[in-house]
């Protein structure tokens, strides 16, 4: 393998000791910067063959600028901060780490969904107020008689979708992808339909998809198709949900509520008027995290690197470059 250097274009985590090691294992130089803009990343990514990429922009113009780039790994599924078009154009190779917190994220995704659907945060509150009065949380539907939605049936929707079937509830599920790829398959409790019936019958809808193509794709007018006892989680990508049509839902009650791990701006801005439902749920984009999926994460990113550099088949592909 020859001599390329890494760079760490930016890190916001406690330390890389686990990157360090890979990378030090295979004698791979590197260097970590806190880059933040695209003029950052262009004066310390010279000369660099590989970066390693948490949130500094990758675009046409920082790829134009730096030639002997090749390869950009992302901490992460989401590529959003990544002209993925200029990337092929320009033959680098983008990847991602997509398998690195499934269960955290199906898991999280869970938890907000029987937070809401039995009221929990809601009821704590009521307790804190010296209100032990169940009666307050009418109504609470039974779990075996419910029907989730889930939108995006890949790694993390479909694990998501096995543990809301082992709680006995119905689940349905909408992908236009699966489709296009003959490989794809669902698990046999699951039925495919058409968004418009998904968001019309289900009593959980919860997303999974990315961002891609799916910008607004829950808007004012999917809401109005929800049932007015439903809720809705999103533990993918902010834009998804179209907040202002979110919180016009809210406010009417067009649903009975919403929780999200992601926002369209992060963080989410304390004055969002989201925060003064008190049945608008959010966590901190933390989803994916448990120590063990944030050590993966980082192993995972590195090793990626390494192959890259000693001439192997990458494993996490996001874009086809031509050899």
């Amino acid at each position: 393998m020859s001599v390329q250097q890494v760079i760490i274009t930016d890190c916001d985590h406690e330390d890389i000791e686990i990157e360090s090691r890979v990378l030090n294992e295979a004698i791979v130089p590197f260097v970590l910067k806190q880059c933040k803009t695209e003029d950052d990343v262009i004066r310390e990514g010279q000369g660099a063959a590989v970066f390693l990429n948490q949130y500094a922009p990758i675009t046409d113009r920082v790829m134009k600028s730096l030639p002997a780039l090749k390869l950009v790994v992302r901490y992460g599924v989401g590529v959003n901060n990544v002209d993925l078009v200029a990337a092929t154009r320009h033959g680098v190779q983008i990847c991602n780490v997509p398998d690195y917190g499934t269960n955290e994220v199906a898991d999280h995704a869970l938890a907000l969904m029987l937070s809401m659907t039995r009221k929990i945060s809601r009821m704590t509150n009521e307790v804190r107020k010296g209100n032990w009065n169940y009666q307050t949380s009418i109504p609470i539907f039974r779990h075996s008689e419910q029907t989730v939605g889930v939108i995006g049936v890949g790694r993390i929707g479909t694990s998501f979708a096995n543990k809301v079937n082992a709680l006995g509830c119905k689940v349905i599920g909408y992908d236009p992808r699966i489709s296009e790829k003959s490989n794809r398959s669902i698990p046999s409790y699951m039925e495919l339909v058409e968004l418009d019936e998904l968001l019309s019958v289900s009593d959980v809808v919860s997303i999974h998809c990315p961002l891609d193509h799916a910008r607004n794709l829950i808007d004012e007018a999917e809401l109005r198709k929800m049932k007015p006892t439903s809720y809705l989680i999103n533990v993918s990508r902010g834009g998804i949900i179209n907040e202002t049509a979110l919180d016009k839902a809210l406010s009417e009650k067009w649903i009975a509520g919403a929780a999200v791990d992601v926002a369209e701006v992060e963080p989410l801005p304390i004055d969002s008027p989201l925060l003064r439902h008190h049945n608008f749920f959010c966590t901190p984009h933390m989803a994916w995290y448990s120590e063990q999926a944030a050590q993966e994460l980082k192993r995972k990113v590195a090793e990626e690197a390494v192959r890259f550099l000693r001439g192997e088949a990458v494993h996490y592909p996001v874009n086809q470059i031509k050899k």
